[in-house]
């Protein structure tokens, strides 16, 4: 039984990242899939020091353990990853355990901008470096123009996008 962990780096129900997330989940067809909730608070050292880690946090981690891979989406906010995606990053890594290591991790990103998230994406792998997950390369998917590109069911509209998409969870998928 495999279980797939999407996460989406924006909070907005209807974004274009989450949407990205599920249709890369249905293309991947694990048996199950989790979305993780990136609603945490800020992190703060003083928080973590008086209250511990929050439970909120220390689900998200625990779903990336027991998860066989993860996908996570990122939006490109100022040339980067979003805050909330960097700040579910940094809880995370304040938890026992090396949850993400050499766990099978895919990247996407869906923006508004034509590069279609390419420098977040950049980011993304920046911050991933230090947990020794086992990060695909590619194929790169970057759903630019983002809101001309999914149709109203959520899933991507252009066999271009969904062709990449594919072989992304494709090579994912082998590393399961």
């Amino acid at each position: 039984m495999t279980t797939l962990l999407g996460i989406s780096g924006a909070l907005r129900a209807s974004s274009t990242n989450t949407q990205l997330v599920r249709h890369a989940a249905e293309i991947f067809g694990a048996n199950s899939f989790v979305q993780g909730d990136l609603n945490l608070p800020l992190y703060d050292g003083d928080v973590e020091e008086n209250a511990g880690i929050p439970a909120a946090v220390q689900t998200l981690a625990d779903q990336i353990r027991d998860a066989d891979a993860v996908i996570i989406s990122t939006p490109e906010y100022n040339k980067s990853i979003s805050g909330v995606l960097k700040n579910a990053l940094d809880w995370v890594s304040r938890t026992e355990g090396a949850v993400w290591a050499d766990k099978p991790v895919a990247i996407m990103s869906a923006t508004a901008g034509r590069a279609g998230g390419e420098r977040a994406q950049f980011a993304l792998r920046l911050c991933m470096t230090p947990f020794n997950c086992n990060l695909v390369q590619g194929p790169e998917v970057l759903i630019g123009s983002n809101f001309e590109e999914f149709g109203d069911d959520g899933r991507l509209t252009s066999e271009r996008y969904i062709k990449t998409l594919t072989t992304l969870m494709e090579r994912l998928k082998s590393r399961t």
